[in-house]
């Protein structure tokens, strides 16, 4: 049986980051290649499952298991990085965890760390969360769809 972390870690893997990360510039081979950053049109620079860093450049080439163990690392860092954050997010819904997890793999946990998001989910105001989530849709002060519809379906767990 897992745990109510394990699930949120699933939920958030398979219902939230893949689904909008997508397994981007797949090559016909299965692996990927970096692209530009939607929002910017450049740097960061991303690869894989929304994977970004400083080795991930113009050029860059991820098997589909680099991808897969990359994305896999990187919620788990999320996950933890969140927990500490917010210590109270480990006794409520699965869903909620994971609606946070996935906010974090695609904004950072600084901005998590920062955020009004943050200080309604530690207040345990749920309804107030997912209106703080979905305002989060913006990139270089763009509105952007996939944004808005990621916030959207993160902000349904919340409540």
């Amino acid at each position: 049986m897992k745990s109510s972390i394990e699930e949120a870690i699933d939920i958030a893997t398979e219902t939230l980051i893949k689904p909008f990360e997508g397994y981007a510039l797949k090559l016909s081979d299965g692996s990927c290649g970096a692209y530009p950053d939607p929002g910017t049109g450049g740097a960061p620079w991303t690869i894989g499952f929304g994977s970004t860093g400083p080795d991930i450049v113009r050029g860059t080439i991820w098997s589909r298991q680099q991808a897969e163990e990359s994305l896999n690392s990187h919620v788990l860092y999320f996950t933890s990085g969140v927990l500490q954050l917010s210590p109270n997010l480990v006794n409520t819904l699965p869903r909620r965890l994971a609606a946070i997890i996935s906010f974090a793999y695609n904004c950072g946990l600084r901005n998590y760390r920062i955020s009004t998001l943050r200080k309604r989910i530690n207040e345990g105001n749920w309804e107030g969360a997912a209106n703080e989530i979905v305002k989060w849709n913006k990139a270089n002060g763009r509105v952007l769809k996939g944004l808005t519809r990621r916030r959207e379906a993160e902000a349904a767990l919340l409540v």
